[in-house]
């Protein structure tokens, strides 16, 4: 989720849902312990519980990293061992650390012993010519005799050579029952399944089948009313979520400090063009929010006018 999962993002994704937990697009431990890039780590509390997701392979990099992220205030420390894109491999982040199961619980445990904050580890099933089967049980018992309690497991193989990462969403075919045989082989760990989850009828059903948690991408960003907007009756047994309109009235405060300091409209909008995905004048909701937002001198009006086209187009 690089370059989506942003703090306006996250906050916009707070106002329909109070339970689920949130996470910070990648951020590399070079680039907050040798680059000093703290804006990175920059957050509203109301976006709490938010875990940050690091990218890194050097241990001691990780545990100072782990330990700037805990005195910002974020809940969770998670280290990504499922990005498949070249930028990550480069760097040795991402999922090539499939392959080095040890440094990743070396860095889990400099992580855990740097901070107070839980340490979670996001992963694939394996990757290239990895035998998941073999590969995955051994890396969760790995990690696990570091400290690790909680995994996220995107239940697809990595190709690392030949695909993109859009690829590698999509060609490797999941494996999600394997997930599920993680958790009866380490019950003690809490195991979330990632990947091709597109609603809550499928993430309840894996709730059902024994498994901790369900992480959703891409979905919850396309359609996030759909997901968030419904978790916390449906996941958590609250009550029920705001609508989409007072979703967007309860942003917009948020959306006038951001100009008020600099910031523009377009920055913070286009993560709320799939608010209304599925609703009748959605499309003219989309398309006047989109290049209304893209002037320097964009304001609230422009949220105001791109209602006002949906509302028209339901008349028509």
């Amino acid at each position: 989720m690089m370059d989506w999962t942003d703090r306006h993002c996250r906050y916009f994704h707070r106002q329909m849902s109070r339970q689920a937990l949130l996470y910070t697009e990648m951020v590399t431990a070079p680039a907050l312990v040798r680059g000093g890039a703290l804006r990175l780590l920059e957050f509203s509390p109301e976006e709490h519980p938010v875990a940050l997701q690091l990218g890194g392979s050097d241990p001691k990099e990780l545990a100072q990293a782990a330990r700037i992220g805990g005195e910002a205030g974020y809940d969770e420390i998670n280290l990504n061992c499922g990005c498949p894109s070249d930028r990550v491999q480069s760097g040795t982040f991402g999922a090539v650390l499939m392959k080095t199961p040890d440094l990743v619980a070396e860095g889990c445990a400099a992580m855990i012993a740097a901070q107070p904050r839980e340490v979670t580890v996001k992963c694939r099933i394996g990757v290239d010519d990895q035998e998941p089967r073999d590969v995955l049980p051994d890396f969760l018992g790995r990690i696990a005799a570091a400290g690790v309690r909680r995994v996220i497991i995107h239940a697809r193989k990595a190709w690392l050579k030949g695909l993109s990462p859009k690829e590698n969403r999509e060609v490797p075919p999941l494996d999600p029952e394997l997930v599920v045989a993680m958790k009866r082989d380490f019950a003690q760990l809490h195991i979330s399944i990632n990947g091709g989850i597109a609603d809550l009828d499928q993430a309840r059903a894996w709730l059902d089948r024994g498994l901790d948690g369900v992480m959703i991408g891409r979905a919850a960003y396309h359609d996030p009313y759909a997901i968030l907007g419904r978790a916390d009756e449906v996941i958590f047994g609250g009550g029920p979520c705001r609508g989409p309109v007072e979703v967007l009235d309860a942003m917009r405060p948020y959306i006038a400090r951001h100009l008020e300091t600099g910031g523009r409209l377009h920055q913070v909008t286009r993560h709320m063009l799939g608010l209304f995905h599925g609703q009748p004048g959605a499309r003219s909701w989309r398309r006047v929010l989109s290049e209304g937002a893209q002037d320097a001198a964009a304001g609230l009006d422009v949220l105001d006018a791109a209602l006002e086209a949906m509302s028209a187009a339901r008349a028509a």
